[in-house]
């Protein structure tokens, strides 16, 4: 009898909760978009990846599709669900540890509030760490940083977000070691972040974290900053900062570990409701040999923002210039270049 009362006692909230719901329609939200684009590399390169040695835009004298993604939402009372699925390269780039089906979910999450200012969420959502995203629509350059393409993407677990006062939200979650949505029998990572805002919303600031062992053999830590300003509706600038640890385990225990780093600034710019640039000036260096480049990566991004209604043009031109004399770029002849030069047109519909 008193285990039949307490669990009555802990399922009265839910059961009011249902209640209460179905006197109001359950919001529902199905938002999308598709994306597509050309690039051209003037070094010309005849091999894969065509100078091209960030994410999404492996092509060169090409016209290619990049996603199209689709998002149902649904609330009712306290809880809700978000399934956001995508199909085409970009998707399995972005998916790239997944096979069959898993590929094209980009997020699949269920939530629960408890209360107005504590939400927890379970299941696979797109990272924290970082300014850009997967999704074309939210990011004002179309290729992507070397921050983004080597950070994580997503993390699947189970997260608490916290309004700590109207302007600061704390969370922390457990999750899979990075990017894997399946991880039986292997370790698991912590992820937290803070992010606080100035009074009138000008001033943005996140302070992002993932960290423990993504293997037996390997442990990670990252560290990540946010930093948004508008000086004035039209003109706002935005800065990325981030470094990430890594220590190996070998027959001889775990060694010295090394670091990858990177700094990004972004500066827009919307002269008119149609038009906006961005220019994106980012360092990043793999001095360590991490990542295999062994040098630092200077790259400069301009691109314009060509809005009509739902369609949003993006031409671009980008330089990517490594700091070593042996180069990571190749020509037409395959001899190696220290730099690159990249036009690119792309063109994304959001509903």
């Amino acid at each position: 009898m008193l285990l039949f009362t307490t669990l009555l006692a802990m399922c009265s909230p839910l059961a009011g909760d249902a209640n209460d719901s179905t006197a109001h329609a359950p919001p529902y939200k199905l938002s999308g978009y598709a994306d597509v684009y050309y690039r051209y590399n003037f070094q010309n390169p005849k091999d894969a990846p065509y100078n091209n040695l960030t994410s999404f835009t492996n092509s060169h004298n090409s016209f290619e599709l990049g996603m199209i993604s689709l998002k149902g939402e649904h609330t009712i009372g306290k809880v809700g669900m978000v399934a956001d699925i995508g199909f085409g390269r970009r998707a399995e780039e972005f998916s790239y540890a997944d096979d069959k089906t898993r590929f094209i979910i980009k997020q699949l999450y269920l939530t629960y509030s408890p209360t107005e200012k504590l939400k927890l969420t379970a299941g696979s959502w797109a990272t924290h760490v970082g300014y850009e995203s997967v999704d074309p629509y939210l990011n004002r350059n179309y290729s992507m940083s070397y921050m983004f393409s080597y950070g994580p993407f997503f993390h699947t677990g189970l997260k608490a977000d916290y309004q700590l006062t109207p302007k600061t939200t704390l969370m922390a979650g457990v999750a899979n070691p990075t990017d894997l949505k399946s991880a039986s029998a292997m370790p698991k990572v912590l992820i937290a972040q803070v992010g606080t805002s100035s009074g009138d919303d000008k001033i943005k600031a996140y302070f992002n974290y993932q960290g423990g062992r993504q293997l037996d053999s390997l442990r990670l830590q990252q560290g990540d900053v946010v930093l948004t300003y508008a000086f004035t509706p039209q003109f706002s600038f935005s800065y990325n900062g981030t470094v990430q640890y890594r220590s190996e385990r070998t027959e001889t225990g775990w060694q010295k570990g090394t670091t990858w780093w990177g700094s990004a600034g972004y500066v827009n710019f919307d002269p008119a409701p149609w038009l906006g640039f961005t220019l994106r000036g980012e360092y990043f260096s793999d001095r360590k040999n991490i990542l295999g480049f062994d040098q630092d990566i200077l790259e400069a991004t301009l691109s314009a923002n060509l809005r009509k209604d739902n369609l949003t043009l993006i031409p671009e031109l980008r330089l990517d210039s490594g700091q070593q004399t042996g180069g990571l770029f190749v020509n037409s002849a395959g001899n190696v270049r220290k730099s690159t030069t990249t036009a690119l047109l792309a063109a994304v519909y959001k509903f």
